[in-house]
């Protein structure tokens, strides 16, 4: 007669077996000590956790101050009718408990603010950034927080059908370094983030009109970017956790676009001070003031 669900015990080495072949089990063992904090568990935050948590790491640290609502239902992956109005932090939790029981997690329902960024941070043995776009501030301090405490950190982001990587490493190219960002307006920022994030901009010829509304912060998305996303962060995380393969850090970036099918490798040694860079931000800032102005009548 089978077990049931109830009676079988979980255990770990055969729950992460599978992974055994492309990570050793010495490796697979080194997972099970590994902490990896993660600031925002919606689109992105949310399936890097759980590929995270497929590969066996044993401890998160999770901040998000949002509930899950209606509009998250096309690309996050704790958004089901059942979680309507729950706290994210506590969904994506359970949902890696149900994968792990043996899991430890922090949570932190607030989101990350400069009073607890060093808690959140500490222990952790890499940063995977999965807060919203428009999260300027809170992106800012903890990228600064990252490199004060030594964390390395990884961030890829979804960008119409495509994903788009960056990583930073302590001693490398930090992120204000290759941002820019300084005490500039939050348009000169946002148009920044996504110039540096993308110099290729391999997604841009497919954006239909009034994707982008800045007026009210919100921008169009896809699950299959965010699914893309989870596989690159996840595995730049292992790999920075592990001590295993080249790390491709800052000012070195990549963009990959499954609509079109394209990738590009770039590098831009002073990040958004680079011509190509500056070029970019230019035309986009002529670009972007028109269509904020157009939303905002």
């Amino acid at each position: 007669m089978a077990e049931s669900n109830t009676e079988r015990r979980f255990d770990y080495e055969q729950a992460f077996s599978r992974n055994i072949g492309w990570v050793t089990e010495a490796e697979q063992q080194a997972l099970r000590n590994k902490c990896v904090a993660i600031a925002g568990v919606g689109g992105v935050g949310g399936v890097h956790l759980l590929a995270l948590a497929r590969m066996g790491v044993g401890a998160f640290h999770l901040a998000d101050f949002d509930t899950f609502d209606i509009p998250n239902f096309n690309r996050q992956a704790g958004a089901f009718m059942s979680t309507l109005g729950q706290p994210k932090v506590e969904v994506m939790a359970r949902m890696a408990r149900d994968i792990n029981p043996e899991v430890k997690i922090r949570t932190f329902p607030q989101g990350v603010n400069q009073g607890n960024l060093r808690d959140f941070l500490q222990g952790a043995d890499v940063y995977v950034d999965g807060l919203d776009f428009f999260a300027f501030e809170a992106r800012k301090q903890t990228y600064a927080m990252c490199e004060a405490l030594g964390v390395p950190a990884t961030c890829a982001a979804p960008l119409g059908m495509s994903v788009a990587g960056l990583n930073f490493v302590p001693g490398g190219t930090t992120f204000e370094e290759y941002f820019g960002w300084g005490d500039l307006p939050e348009l000169d920022m946002a148009i920044r983030f996504l110039v540096g994030l993308a110099p290729a901009a391999l997604h841009r010829s497919y954006l239909v009109p009034g994707g982008i509304n800045l007026a009210e912060r919100r921008g169009a998305s896809t699950s299959m970017a965010c699914q893309l996303c989870s596989g690159v962060a996840a595995t730049q995380a292992i790999k920075m956790m592990l001590k295993r393969g080249k790390i491709l850090a800052a000012p070195h970036g990549f963009q990959y676009d499954a609509y079109r099918d394209k990738f590009v490798y770039t590098w831009r040694p002073g990040g958004n001070s680079h011509p190509l860079n500056w070029l970019a931000i230019q035309l986009a800032k002529r670009k972007f003031s028109a269509m904020l102005a157009a939303q905002s009548k």
